[in-house]
């Protein structure tokens, strides 16, 4: 069952761009390796090369000591090595037995075996703690649970090398817990795993050894049991990190900036009341399904039927859709960077001034000063590319996301909502993204940040609202901001 990987001397090049410099060492069989690195440091490149889904430029990879080169994702999938995607894999209008199986299809004689695959489906899912029917289709299920379906995807496969990219971070607390306990299971069995992930407290939990990766090249490796968070963090930027989270400042006294009362999103969110003053970080927390992001897709003119009533400076708003928003000052960065941020085909020029078109064609186009303007937001917002001209899909994931703050913030809104602004995001980049944070309220904007992550919200946040179940239950102040109280009030047990 066990599956042995080696690395020697890997590198790869995108053109002219090289992305990883010689990388050398060994995974070694049935143990769980955390592979951390900032986003850039050619993690995911190193792994779509072992999962056949790209090929090295130079370099050999080693499976139980024989070289191998695999042409595709299915000749490394029938060697048992199976990469679970950060970013969804599946097909949103097939069901999910359809997608568990696509391309590896069980058939009876000529004829697709449909029942078969919906038993097998059922038992992966089962097996990943997902109580959804096989026959669903994709479409209509929520982020946390398309990546329970990624998971039983996997297990399918009959994976002996398992790789998961930011496996949790669309999961509750307790679908990460059910995930862990799955990867015990998976482990005992003789599994081999990798697991990447920015969230240093799980890669401590359920790690045996970690290997740092920075700027394409072999950093370090040690067994977890060695080092610290702190230390990881340490090797992951190549200096000492400190004081993630900026001082908090003192909310300036005046109305509030933004007052909602008493706002509903059909099916989503149910009579819903607070504002937001100048200068004020207010986070929202909750679990999947909360109504969280509902709720503000709502109040955008995304999600048709919301009713309530929304005052900017005490202007009323109803708002039609975000280009209303924009126009009022309010905008918004949505949860999903790849699918609703950012148009990832087109350039970095044309998504950085998207929202904001009209201040750069007076009446025609003008490149230019849209090439200006990047220039700008690459210095402001630390965008790390090597090229201007580049789409915007060749930016690692932190580098999309600074990309997609610095559009949002292109109109220069009074209100922002950020949404999971830091997801799928390294130490470094999110130590960037929360002084961004900080500045936006300290120039006098209002800020909103919904997240999962109850250290973030913490960390950064003036008040923190809590939602259950489509319902505000609670905003604490700074001073009582403690992880047991957002998760008490998130669960219904305060």
């Amino acid at each position: 069952m066990s599956l042995a990987v080696e690395f020697r001397e890997v590198a790869r090049s995108f053109g002219p761009v090289q992305v990883l410099h010689g990388v050398s060492f060994a995974i070694p069989p049935g143990r769980v390796l955390g592979l951390l690195g900032e986003n850039g440091a050619g993690k995911s490149t190193l792994m779509k090369i072992l999962a056949g889904y790209l090929e090295p430029s130079a370099g050999q990879v080693l499976v139980d000591g024989q070289p191998r080169r695999f042409r595709s994702s299915r000749d490394a999938q029938q060697q048992g090595i199976v990469l679970i995607h950060q970013e969804f894999n599946l097909a949103d209008d097939l069901t999910i037995a359809q997608n568990i199986f696509l391309g590896h299809e069980k058939t009876r004689g000529w004829r697709l075996d449909d029942e078969a695959m919906r038993q097998e489906a059922a038992a992966v899912l089962r097996q990943v703690g997902l109580q959804a029917d096989p026959d669903t289709r994709v479409r209509h299920l929520i982020v946390a649970e398309k990546q329970l379906v990624e998971i039983a995807k996997a297990l399918a496969r009959k994976a002996r090398l398992l790789i998961m990219d930011e496996p949790t971070a669309t999961l509750t607390p307790g679908e990460t817990e059910r995930l862990f306990a799955l990867m015990a299971q998976l482990r005992a069995a003789g599994v081999t795993l990798v697991y990447i992930s920015h969230k240093l407290d799980e890669v401590e939990r359920v790690t045996d050894d970690v290997v740092v990766m920075r700027d394409g090249r072999f950093v370090a490796r040690q067994p977890t049991a060695q080092l610290t968070r702190h230390d990881m963090a340490n090797l992951m930027v190549g200096r000492e990190i400190s004081d993630l989270f900026p001082p908090k400042e003192p909310v300036p006294p005046g109305a509030p900036l933004l007052r909602v009362q008493g706002f509903s999103v059909p099916g989503w969110a149910r009579d819903v009341s607070f504002e937001v003053r100048r200068g004020e970080i207010l986070g929202f927390a909750g679990l999947v399904g909360a109504g969280r992001t509902e709720l503000f897709e709502g109040m955008l003119g995304l999600r048709a039927g919301a009713t309530g009533a929304l005052t900017v400076d005490g202007r009323p708003l109803r708002l039609r859709n975000p280009r209303e928003a924009a126009d009022h000052g309010i905008t918004y960065l949505s949860e999903d960077r790849k699918g609703k941020g950012l148009h990832v085909d087109f350039g970095l020029r044309e998504n950085l001034t998207l929202m904001n078109l009209r201040e750069y064609a007076r009446p025609w186009l003008a490149p230019a000063r849209e090439r200006s303007a990047l220039q700008e937001a690459v210095r402001a917002f630390g965008i790390r590319t090597g090229d201007l001209d580049a789409r915007a899909s060749s930016l690692s994931g932190g580098n999309q996301q600074k990309l997609a703050l610095a559009k949002v913030l292109q109109p220069r809104p009074r209100v922002v909502v950020l949404d999971e602004p830091t997801r799928g995001v390294d130490v470094g980049a999110k130590r960037d993204i929360y002084f961004l944070v900080q500045r936006l309220a300290r120039e006098g904007q209002a800020v909103v940040v919904i997240s999962s992550e109850l250290i973030e919200l913490i960390g950064l946040c003036h008040r923190v609202a809590v939602m259950r179940g489509g319902r505000l239950t609670a905003t604490l102040q700074d001073d009582h901001l403690t992880e047991e109280d957002l998760i008490a009030h998130a669960t219904g047990t305060r």
